[in-house]
Order: structure tokens, then sequence, then C-alpha cells
């Protein structure tokens, strides 16, 4: 067959199947539509019955409903891992950060001895706090301190509070603000180091959480507080995450404590270098980090808030390293190692009442303002006064608590933090005379509580069970006299 009549019998063969197809498309049509278009009666055609709307509204309410519950769900959670988080990070500040920050700041005999007294805090505390000292701080009660009904953190459950955090259970919020109660009169143990018998430092601190750091919590952070400026205190004291409360009250404290103990033995006539700096630079910068969780973990949940804290952390304490740095390199012809890290700490512990209130530039200012002034607390002023505060705790927290509480009332700022400015007189919570003037009242309480308040236990400490070990126990040291060890083998 040739070509031309192959390609004209393909193409009858292509003709044929087009017209089969047709055919079937045709007929398939007339089964399918035919019955549809016999059922378009005018009785299929009636509006949709009330019912099915109703139904129709029930489920779109419901739909509403559950991506409401899932969007709360999973706000709860990413707070509440964000809050578990900084608890785990404000521990971390005790021991290992405040430890070894402190260990290598004395000298060999007493390592162990002053690292004990913070890993002590870490237990004793934390029973105290299930005990009372959370009831005291956070229950309902009155102006000045807490009731008693969540003793033995009765009534602390998983659910939510909403005066306190209203995205993360009760216990999270408890436990966070723990570790808080933990790492402050830890604190204090800085001005007494090398000397404080270690039973008395225990007896001392548990009294102290009660009588003063309980009474101070409430008053600022607690329901009714006098200075809370959340929950409608009389003062309303901004402290977005405890320069007075933590502090004030431990710095003044532990100037309280050093001056009523009386100087080390050979002070200051006798040198008293730390003995490793090299561990208080690893605890320093310990410290920095956990503090994002001490801060930033302030704003109770893990939003915008919370990232405003932490770039306001970490700019204040830059600044004050370099400011304290710069002072000591003026002043003495070269910048230390412990110069900066104490710069560091003097920044955070400034930056800690405003983090939640400022810009980034404002902590930039508080820190570089923060390093100047407490570098000269430390080496001008505790010179000209001679008291023995070991390892600077006044001057470095005390000093730099008051000064960043009132520093806050110069550079906060309602736009960053809005939550307390809702219902109440437009630019009450910038930095302004009025709020400047409640900043004062709170330090003034804070300085207060602590003077009065610890001379009083100090006094009853002494003397009952005495507070300062003996000369012969202070010169062979803390570690064997206390402890029955020896730490220095291993810091050769």
């Amino acid at each position: 067959m040739s070509d031309s009549a192959m390609r004209l019998c393909f193409v009858k063969v292509g003709f044929v199947k087009l017209c089969l197809a047709l055919c079937l498309m045709i007929l398939s049509g007339l089964t399918t539509f035919g019955p549809m278009a016999q059922a378009q009666t005018p009785a299929a055609q009636v509006a949709p019955s009330s019912a099915s709307q109703a139904d129709r509204i029930a489920t779109l309410e419901k739909q509403a409903t559950d991506s409401a519950t899932a969007i709360a769900a999973a706000q709860t959670a990413g707070d509440n891992a964000w809050m578990l988080v900084s608890a785990a990070l404000v521990l971390m500040m005790s021991g290992p950060g405040l430890a070894l920050f402190y260990g290598g700041l004395v000298r060999k005999k007493n390592i162990l001895g002053t690292m004990m007294q913070t890993f002590a805090m870490m237990a004793v505390i934390t029973v105290l706090w299930a005990l009372v000292t959370y009831s005291l701080a956070f229950g309902d009660g009155g102006a000045f301190i807490g009731g008693l009904h969540n003793a033995f953190l009765h009534g602390v459950g998983l659910m939510p509070d909403k005066d306190y955090a209203a995205t993360i259970p009760l216990q999270t919020f408890m436990v966070y603000q723990l570790m808080f109660a933990i790492i402050t009169p830890a604190l204090i143990t800085g001005a007494f180091a090398e000397r404080m018998k270690f039973s008395a430092m225990l007896v001392f601190m548990i009294l102290w959480a009660i009588f003063i750091y309980s009474p101070m919590a409430h008053m600022v952070w607690g329901k009714h507080g006098l200075l809370n400026a959340a929950l409608g205190g009389k003062f309303p004291c901004l402290d977005f995450a405890g320069g007075t409360v933590v502090h004030v009250t431990s710095g003044v404290s532990a100037l309280v404590t050093a001056i009523y103990l009386g100087k080390r033995l050979g002070y200051p006539k006798v040198p008293m270098p730390p003995h490793s700096v090299v561990l208080s630079f690893i605890g320093a910068c310990m410290l920095w980090v956990g503090w994002f969780g001490f801060n930033a973990g302030s704003a109770l949940g893990a939003g915008s808030l919370a990232t405003s804290a932490f770039v306001a952390t970490h700019f204040g304490a830059a600044a004050a390293v370099l400011s304290w740095s710069a002072a000591e390199w003026i002043r003495q012809g070269k910048p230390s190692a412990l110069g900066a890290i104490s710069g560091a700490v003097a920044g955070l512990v400034a930056i800690t009442p405003a983090a939640g209130f400022v810009t980034p530039m404002s902590a930039i200012w508080i820190g570089l303002i923060a390093g100047v002034f407490c570098y000269f607390m430390v080496v001008k002023v505790k010179a000209a006064f001679g008291y023995d505060d070991s390892l600077d705790a006044f001057g470095v927290h005390g000093a730099g608590g008051t000064l960043g509480a009132l520093l806050t009332g110069v550079f906060a700022n309602s736009v960053i933090n809005p939550i307390f400015g809702a219902g109440k007189p437009t630019g009450l919570l910038e930095g302004n005379a009025h709020q400047l003037l409640n900043q004062a009242i709170g330090v003034g309480i804070a300085w207060s509580i602590s003077i009065v308040g610890t001379l009083i236990l100090l006094f009853v400490i002494d003397k009952t069970i005495g507070l300062r070990v003996s000369e012969e126990d202070e010169r062979e040291g803390l570690d064997l006299s206390q402890h029955g060890e020896e730490g220095y083998d291993w810091a050769h």
C-alpha cells in the first residue's frame, strides 16, 4: 500500500473514533443532566430553613471558639516555656554564677565556705518559700505584708492568676519568684565573707527572708501592696525586676552587716587580693547570661515586653563595662579584668528596675552612669568611711540598685510599657518629677526596712548564738573551721 493510501486510511479511522467519542459524550450528558433537570422543581428552590441557618451560625461560633481556645493554649504554652527557662536562668545566677563570682574574690582558705553560703540559700530559702514566705510576699493581705492563706503553697495550683500572670500557671509564677528570693540573701554574703559563723548565717538569712524580703516584695509586687504600680498601690514605684526588692534591700543590709561585724583581721593593712579572678570572671559571665531570665523573664510572658527588657539589660551592662573600665583606666593607668566584670554587674544591677520601662538608648545612659558611680562608691566612698564590705556588695548592689531605681523615674517611658499606664493620667509613668518622687519613696522605704530590720536581727542573733567566728577560726579559714574541708588545694 502506498504512503498516501495509508495516510487516508488513518484519517478515516480517526474520524470514526471522533464521531464515536462525541456520541458517547452526548449520551452521558443526557443520563447525567436529565434527572437533575427534572429534579429542579419549585419546591427545591425554596430558601433554606431558619433551622439550617441556625446550624451554620452555631458551627461558625464553635469554630471561632475552638480557634480562640487553640490560640490561648498556644500562648500559654509559649509563655510557660519561657518562664520555666527564665526560672532556671535565675537559679543559675546563684549557683554557679554568684558562687563562682564570690568564691574567686576571697582568699584560698575561704573558697568553700563562701560558695557554701550561696549554695545553702538554694536549699533553705526554697523550703522556707514553700512553707511561709511565698504567702507573705504574694498572698492577699494589707499594704505592707501578705497573709498566710497560701502557706504550705495552699491554693497555688496549675491555673493562672489574673492579678499576677494571666497566661501561665500560678505554680510557674511561684517558682520563678522563688529564684529571686534565693539570690537576694545570697548577695548579702559578699559583705561579711570570711568572718561569719555558718550557723549564724543560716539563722540570719531565714529571719531576713521573713521580716525584710517578704514585706518588701509584697509592697512592690504583691496584691494591694503599698508601692505596687500594677495593682493600684498608693505610691506606685516602678520596679520591673527587683531594683528595690532585691538589690537595695540586700545591698543596704550588706552594709549594715559589714559595719556591725567589724573588719576582717588585718584589714586594711594586710593585703587581701582575690585568689582567682578567673573563677570570678566565669561567674560574672554566667551572671550576665542569667540576668536575661532575671529581667526579660519579669515580663511574665514571651511577648514584645520581654524583648524590650532583654535588649535594655544587655545594653545597660555593656555600657557600664565601658564606663567603669574607662574610669579605672584614667585613675590607675590600665583597665583590669576585675574592674570590667564589676562594671558589668553594676550595669546589670542598675538596669534591673528600669528594664521593662526604658528604650535601648536610655538603657545605655543608665549603664554609663552606673559604671562610674559604682566605681566611685567602691574606690572612694568605701575607703573614706573605712568599712570592710569584703566583696563590695553595697558598693555594687546597694548603690547601683538605688541609682537604678531613681533613674527609672527619669527615663521611664509608657510607650515601652503601656500596661501600667492604662486608666491613668497621661505622662504619669513618663520620666518626670512626680514619678521620680515615687521612686524616691520606694527607695526610702527599702533603705529604712533594711537598716532597722537588719540591725534588730543581728543584735538578737549576736546575743544568742553569736555572729562572728573566733580569731583562731578566722585565721584558719572558713573552709576548715566551719566545714572541715579544704578547698584551696583544688585552686592550685
